[in-house]
């Protein structure tokens, strides 16, 4: 049964808007209805947006951040709230939302409201050539900012690229995905009793056409996160528009283990990286290279780790379901052409039968090669599939032999060698004896490389993504003219010539340029 279903109308109703019907991935009851919203839907919550921006950028920082900090007070009053609302969508534990969802969430938010001031102050530049000019550097915000978010964190990642947004002077139009609907209505609902101003944000529901239609509503950047299929879509939208865009898209991330690596922590670390949110994280760990002097280790040590994980849809429990029908499939894909191609269970390996939702248990395989789907294509599930290797080296070859790279981890307890394998992998990020982390991180950007993404969010660069950095040149002493301006004379030209001669071509011109 699917969570997201088309709700058929009557014959009689054939004007009447699509409509989707909602199910809990974990139980599969109906929790709700969404109307899908059409592109003059669209279009007018972009208008909404471009009336209200003009006076939403005048606003000091500090007026911005007051409200801002006010959503972080609701979130924290109304955290059960938001919390059922997450959980009933996603079937995550409630203990994993509340860690990933509201505490990332109330991070994020303190910290642009704080920090934002010093990040887009305008600043002077120091003009290396030309002393008579003063240079300035003005974060101009971009206008209107469009943001399409996923289902695997549906809270987090509308509210982040927001707060970011918002900090930044711009209004925002929200496209959350049509399998967690109503997580992006959070959204507006902690905005909506924060106060902020009508037309700042605007949510429009619906599936991809609805997506589509925001990338053709005239917005003044997208945000994207989501898929590798449908990020080359929303860039290519963006390119013909000329529209500026940020695409944070899948991974397929390893992690090596080196032979000194401590391996309790190191199987720790590749059991949480593998089945955090049931595999459904962009940074999971989806490969394993471990050198081979410390692999039946290595190995013993997570299949028993995996064994002891608790899979469950209510109360206490490490590992809940998958969250739409369709990545689930490609996990039983993925794991069938392993196993055709000669790969090894020790641990899951099948549907769990005592659920009737969507749940796979977690699954660890081995005797893996590059052969297989499940060590090149992301798989974006609980599995966590072990490849022998003779060395760090033939780990790092490997690791990089991929069409992604959004993030990565090593374990050794050499930090020396840690930060050099780390700098080797051909990664946006990388962390050193710890998994994922590095998007929670909030100074630290992030983004992939190759068909990760293009573009980074988070920390400083991210929050100036939002804005067009404006140069601003100022002449300093008011000359009657320029060296360069007209009429153009042989004297001009020799002066010219001297110049350069002086500064590259003598060791103090050189020291002064």
């Amino acid at each position: 049964m699917a969570v997201v279903e088309r709700v058929e109308t009557a014959a009689s109703a054939s004007d009447a808007r699509r409509r989707l019907r909602l199910r809990n991935p974990a139980t599969l009851d109906p929790i709700g209805e969404i109307e899908v919203q059409t592109e003059q839907d669209v279009r007018a919550a972009v208008e909404c947006a471009r009336k209200a921006q003009p006076s939403w950028a005048a606003l000091r920082f500090e007026d911005r951040a007051r409200y801002l900090a006010r959503a972080v007070a609701i979130l924290l009053e109304r955290q059960d709230d938001f919390l059922d609302v997450i959980v009933s969508e996603t079937g995550k534990p409630r203990a994993e939302a509340l860690a990933v969802e509201i505490f990332a969430a109330c991070d994020a938010l303190s910290f642009y409201a704080k920090r934002a001031k010093r990040i887009l102050a305008g600043r002077s530049m120091p003009v290396h050539l030309l002393k008579t000019k003063k240079l300035r550097i003005s974060y101009r915000p971009l206008g209107v900012v469009g943001i399409i978010t996923p289902w695997n964190f549906p809270f987090i990642l509308s509210l982040n690229p927001t707060a970011q947004a918002l900090m930044a002077g711009n209004t925002v139009v929200l496209k959350p995905s049509e399998v967690t609907p109503f997580s992006g209505r959070l959204v507006e609902d902690l905005f909506s009793a924060a106060g902020l101003p009508e037309g700042v944000f605007n949510l429009v529901q619906g599936d991809g056409e609805t997506g589509a239609a925001l990338l053709e509503a005239g917005v003044n950047k997208i945000s994207f996160t989501g898929s590798v299929r449908t990020g080359r879509k929303v860039g290519e939208a963006c390119g013909r528009n000329l529209v500026p865009f940020t695409l944070e898209l899948g991974g397929k991330d390893p992690m090596i283990v080196c032979a000194d690596a401590d391996l309790e922590r190191a199987a720790n670390g590749a059991v949480f990286g593998a089945f955090s949110n049931a595999g459904q994280v962009c940074v999971s760990t989806e490969r394993v290279y471990v050198v081979d002097s410390v692999a039946d280790e290595f190995e013993r040590k997570v299949v028993e780790k995996t064994g002891r994980l608790r899979q469950g849809a209510e109360g206490e429990f490490d590992v809940g379901p998958m969250i739409f029908a369709d990545q689930l499939a490609i996990v039983e894909k993925h794991i069938e052409d392993a196993l055709r191609k000669g790969a090894k269970v020790l641990a899951g390996g099948r549907r769990n039968p005592s659920y009737p939702g969507l749940f796979y248990e977690p699954t660890v395989l081995t005797n893996v090669t590059h052969e297989m789907e499940i060590m090149r294509e992301e798989t974006f599930g609980p599995v966590l599939p072990i490849m022998r290797v003779r060395d760090e080296e033939e780990a790092l070859r490997l690791a990089n032999d991929s069409r992604y790279g959004l993030n990565a981890n090593v374990w050794t307890r050499d930090k020396r060698r840690g930060e050099r394998l780390a700098k080797a992998l051909e990664s946006g990020s990388a962390v050193v004896n710890d998994c994922m982390l590095t998007y929670g991180i909030t100074e630290s950007p992030f983004g992939g490389v190759k068909e990760s993404g293009i573009g980074q969010v988070n920390g400083e660069i991210g929050l100036r993504s939002f804005c067009h950095a404006q140069s601003i040149l100022i002449d300093r002493f008011g000359a009657k003219s320029e060296l360069l301006w007209y009429p153009y004379t042989a004297k001009k030209a020799n002066l010219l010539r001297g110049v350069m001669r002086f500064l590259w071509g003598t060791p103090l011109g050189r020291l002064l340029s």
